[in-house]
C-alpha cells in the first residue's frame, strides 16, 4: 500500500489553491489559525496503517509469487519447444507451441489483471488505503476543532517550506488515532 495522490507539483498546486479560497473566505479582520500535519509520518507510525500495509504487502506476495510460478512454466514451455523441436512429429510440436502461446497468455493475462491500471492491486490499494485516510482526516477534523484551528496543511504534500514545528498536529493526531484505536479494541 502506497500513500500515493497527486502528482507532487499538482498536489502542491492544488493545496495551494485551497489554502488561497479558504483566505478568501475568511473575514478579513479574523485571525486566521491553521496547523499542518505529516501524513507520510501518520502513515508510518499508525498502527492501523502499518496493519494494512503488511496485509497489502502479503497480498501482493501471494501475487508475485503466482505470476513467478506462471513465468516458469513459460520458461519450461519455451526451453521444451526449442529442445523437442527437431525431434517431435508436427503434430506435437503444434501442440507444444500451441500450449507455451497459451502459458504466455495466461501469463501475460495474469499480471495485467493484477498489476495493470485498474488492476487488483491497485483496487486493494485504494481500499485499504480510503480506510486508513477516512481515520486520519476524523482525527484532523478532532484536533483542528479542539484547537480552533481554520485550516489544516500537510507537508507531505511539499506544499509547507517552512513551519513552525509548534503547529505541527502530528503528534496530537496520532494521539487521537492512537486512543480511537484504544477505544475500539477495548484495551
Amino acid at each position: 500500500m502506497t500513500h500515493r495522490a497527486l502528482p507532487r507539483a499538482a498536489a502542491a498546486a492544488a493545496a495551494l489553491a485551497l489554502v488561497l479560497l479558504a483566505l478568501a473566505a475568511v473575514p478579513a479582520r479574523a485571525e486566521i489559525r491553521f496547523g499542518y500535519i505529516d501524513s507520510g509520518r501518520i502513515f508510518t507510525e499508525f498502527k492501523t496503517a502499518q496493519e494494512a500495509q503488511a496485509r497489502f504487502d502479503r497480498q501482493v506476495q501471494g501475487w508475485r509469487d503466482d505470476a513467478a510460478e506462471k513465468e516458469k512454466l513459460v520458461n519450461q514451455l519455451r526451453a521444451e519447444v526449442r529442445d523437442q523441436s527437431p525431434i517431435l512429429s508436427s503434430l506435437k510440436r503444434q501442440e507444444k507451441e500451441e500450449a507455451l502461446q497459451k502459458a504466455i497468455s495466461d501469463y501475460e493475462r495474469f499480471v495485467q489483471d493484477v498489476w495493470g491500471p485498474q488492476g487488483r492491486a491497485a483496487q486493494e490499494n485504494e481500499r485499504a488505503t480510503a480506510d486508513v485516510v477516512q481515520q486520519i482526516r476524523a482525527a484532523v477534523e478532532k484536533v483542528a476543532g479542539d484547537k480552533s484551528l481554520n485550516l489544516v496543511l500537510d507537508s507531505a504534500s511539499g506544499i509547507i517550506i517552512y513551519a513552525d514545528k509548534a503547529l505541527d498536529l502530528t503528534p496530537d493526531v496520532l494521539a487521537e488515532l492512537n486512543a480511537r484505536l484504544q477505544g475500539a479494541t477495548g484495551h
